[in-house]
């Protein structure tokens, strides 16, 4: 590997989420010093993820086959559908392994100063599945951003022609939170989702 290839992989590793030009240098070293059992796996995954991922066509997630592992489950309820802004809130709600519906992923939420508008998200196959005689609730499981709550606002008022249930997740003090360290916005929030005891 030439000096200019080296380089070049720690300049492609620092712009990876978390990985400045230091961290990506250490995880080149690495790479390196295990380069058979590590780095030679590690480029076959990545040149074959490439070429076979998909985006599925009736929800957004990523998979090998279209439509994904989730739509093309007939164990999950069809009935439900969890409306979330990207890839990494679906996967973390799957993580919990609580959730048995469906998923739809808008891809971003809306936002003004960025210059994202209803156009740019996948809202229009959400609106028509939405439609759908099957789907009886849409969960909007937007983040609790401005942008977020701007987003679900917008999509409660374009869904309000369909027949189905609007809800959005709780919000509200975290497990092991203490009173005192929550911020004003989300003790508001846990006030007004309140529970009957």
């Amino acid at each position: 590997m030439s000096h200019s290839d080296l380089d070049e992989l720690i300049r492609l590793f620092s712009r990876l989420p978390g990985l400045g030009p230091r961290s990506a240098r250490r995880a080149v070293l690495h790479l390196i010093r295990q380069k058979e059992p590590l780095m030679a796996p590690l480029a076959t995954a990545i040149g074959r993820t490439m070429d076979t991922i998909r985006t599925c066509s009736a929800c957004g997630n990523l998979d090998t086959h279209d439509p994904c592992a989730i739509c093309a489950d007939a164990r999950r309820d069809v009935s439900v559908i969890c409306v979330v802004e990207d890839l990494a809130d679906l996967w973390a709600i799957e993580r919990c392994h609580l959730y048995k519906g469906r998923y739809h992923v808008l891809g971003g939420t809306l936002s003004a100063l960025d210059g994202r508008s209803p156009a740019q998200l996948n809202i229009e196959p959400l609106i028509a599945r939405a439609a759908a005689e099957a789907v009886k609730e849409i969960i909007l499981a937007t983040n609790a951003t401005i942008e977020g709550q701007t987003t679900a606002h917008y999509l409660s008022t374009r869904l309000e022609g369909c027949n189905v249930r609007i809800s959005r997740l709780a919000q509200g003090i975290p497990m092991g939170g203490e009173l005192d360290y929550l911020d004003d916005g989300t003790l508001g929030a846990a006030l007004k989702a309140r529970l009957p005891a």
